[in-house]
């Protein structure tokens, strides 16, 4: 059986623990870093019994699908999202398996980028390897308002890191999410504007669906503060196209943090985020962890091995497997 894991542009698949459990297949491991075209996907997956996509890389739809009739398997680390499309994986007899996700690593960005961007460590950091000494003025977080809209696992943990350094919390979401906020002692914004226009930091933490894509306005940004900050390490689309911009060179909220871009790998150095003198950017880092790429590959690779060992296991579209006589 052959396995073709695409898309591994930092050369770390090899290095994991997890990778051993593949010994005895043949894999080939793919390391380009600009996104291929249907033609080019064609030709090297042509030979594939399995995938192995990492996170959202790598777009399936039915036109590759179609050019791919010894494909069995997609196995997918974390969860299935949009890239993929289910049915068609279901149509053409292609079983999809997904892993877990976990809330620490983006958590923990999330957080180093509330502080460095309070702190204006990097333009601080800059000037001082020129040989400039203290140039700017942060601000501690202690006192400030936390807001977090989507308080689920990652939401959940940041309120906790909040607590530990002083800050109030405040959420917006469902009726569910404020009232689990509440039950955790934190407050729930009164409406939608309050939440914008009370956050001194404010976090999205929302997964990406076709309710929450384009959810953030221009008219939520500019009821923010002159001096807020709002932090994204979630997905670039829940900000309306050109809302971010614009609202930053309004002055409504006075900085951003962002993970997450609309079109990834981002490799432009004059990207508008990327230059502007109140934008913190990180190159989508959120998932992109030791511990956490272990999970993801592990639960991956296992399920590779149990699929063709004719026990499928974590299958999304059940449907795919009807028929089968090799799992």
């Amino acid at each position: 059986m052959r396995i073709v894991i695409p898309d591994d542009y930092q050369h770390v698949i090899h290095t994991l623990d997890c990778f051993s459990r593949l010994a005895g297949y043949e894999v080939t491991v793919l390391h380009d870093r600009q996104p291929a075209s249907t033609d080019e996907l064609a030709e090297r997956f042509a030979d594939a019994d399995a995938l192995v996509l990492t996170r959202e890389r790598t777009r399936i739809d039915a036109a590759l699908l179609a050019r791919l009739p010894k494909l069995k398997l997609i196995s997918q680390t974390g969860k299935v999202s949009s890239h993929l499309d289910l049915a068609a994986c279901t149509a053409h007899g292609v079983v999809v398996t997904e892993g877990r996700g976990s809330p620490v690593a983006p958590a923990e960005l999330a957080w180093t980028l509330i502080l460095n961007a309070r702190r204006q460590l990097v333009p601080a950091i800059d000037a001082f390897r020129q040989g400039q000494w203290q140039v700017n003025l942060g601000q501690a977080v202690a006192g400030q308002t936390l807001g977090i809209w989507g308080y689920g696992k990652i939401g959940q943990r940041l309120a906790r890191y909040a607590q530990a350094f002083d800050m109030p919390v405040l959420v917006w979401g469902s009726a569910a999410s404020r009232a689990a906020a509440q039950a955790h002692g934190h407050q729930a914004a009164s409406s939608r504007e309050a939440f914008f226009a009370q956050a001194d930091i404010l976090s999205l933490n929302l997964r990406l669906s076709d309710t929450t894509r384009h959810a953030v306005t221009a008219t939520d940004l500019g009821h923010m503060k002159t001096d807020a900050l709002l932090v994204n390490v979630s997905r670039a689309e829940l900000i309306a196209p050109g809302a971010l911009l614009q609202a930053l060179d309004s002055g409504r909220p006075g900085f951003a943090a962002v993970d997450v871009f609309e079109h990834e790998p981002l490799l432009d150095p004059n990207h508008p985020l990327l230059r502007h003198p109140r934008v913190l950017s990180t190159p989508h880092l959120g998932y992109v962890e030791k511990n956490g790429y272990e999970l993801y590959f592990g639960d991956a690779f296992d399920n590779v091995l149990a699929f063709f060992d004719g026990a499928p296991t974590q299958v999304a579209n059940p449907d795919a497997l009807k028929g089968r006589s090799d799992c």
